[in-house]
């Protein structure tokens, strides 16, 4: 557990200091990949729901701390994103060619409506039109393009430990 967690550390530390010294300075079309959110996922589809809602507080805490931004706005929104990830992942196959994809394209969206939710609710200056029409298409595109590789990566990072392929869920009726 303890190797897990020290793993989580160092991966969601270097996301954050990527993200904020790198990725965030590629800005086509308005809109920015979130290296740290694609990050999240993988970890959250293939640990579940409590490691990804630990991996959320700790990666939104570093990446307000690193943006100089209100600290726990990016904590609250990654946690809950980490922590409902998680659960699709218990959920669903992790497994599936689909998952990590559909998973991003949703969270992305989500995250943006949270973030923009938040801000307006501590009266910071927000524009829905900037962030949902400018921004969120070239955002889903390129969180998209990260999946992939982050994905494979992850799966070295992030395997459990005699881990069995995931079963699916079956629902009584």
């Amino acid at each position: 557990m303890f190797v897990d967690a020290l793993k989580a550390g160092v991966v969601f530390f270097g996301a954050v200091v990527v993200q904020t010294t790198v990725v965030s300075a590629f800005e086509p079309g308005r809109g920015t990949a979130d290296l740290v959110l694609v990050t999240l996922t993988v970890a959250a589809l293939l640990r579940g729901s409590v490691f990804g809602a630990l991996a959320g507080f700790y990666a939104g805490f570093l990446l307000d701390a690193a943006n100089l931004e209100t600290l726990g706005v990016s904590s609250l929104l990654l946690t809950v994103a980490g922590y409902w990830i998680g659960r699709y992942g218990e959920t669903t196959g992790r497994d599936r060619a689909h998952a990590p994809l559909l998973a991003i394209a949703v969270v992305t969206v989500l995250y943006t409506l949270g973030s923009l939710a938040m801000h307006y609710l501590l009266g910071d200056p927000v524009s829905a039109e900037t962030a949902l029409v400018d921004a969120l298409p070239v955002q889903i595109v390129l969180n998209l393009a990260l999946t992939i590789p982050v994905y494979a990566l992850g799966r070295r990072i992030f395997k459990r430990p005699g881990a069995r392929p995931a079963m699916e869920v079956e629902l009584g009726t």
